[in-house]
């Protein structure tokens, strides 16, 4: 049997801070007013009943909510972010059909 010390004994703090105790970042005002638009013309609640079809409601882990997703695609698409796969695609059909 090991021997435990005084040590090991006392509280542990705790490890998980909650969100809403974290420093928030700046938000830049083009984002904002993206969200506020977007909210304001219940842009979440069109793509969810667009996309319902697509997500089972049972089965799997819970995925990102359409909403979310879609503004995802708003930030890439405004930052220039490609996804990785397309611009190797669009590589390799330039370098075959040379």
């Amino acid at each position: 049997m090991a021997m435990g010390t005084r040590k090991q004994r006392e509280k542990q703090e705790d490890l998980w801070i909650a969100h809403t105790e974290l420093a928030a970042a700046p938000v830049h005002p083009f984002y904002q007013r993206l969200n506020e638009l977007l909210e304001a013309e219940g842009f979440d609640e069109f793509v969810e009943g667009r996309c319902a079809k697509f997500y089972a409601e049972k089965y799997g882990r819970p995925s990102l909510t359409p909403g979310i997703y879609f503004r995802a695609l708003l930030i890439g698409y405004f930052e220039g972010i490609g996804a990785s796969r397309w611009e190797n695609l669009e590589e390799g059909e330039r370098t075959t059909s040379q």
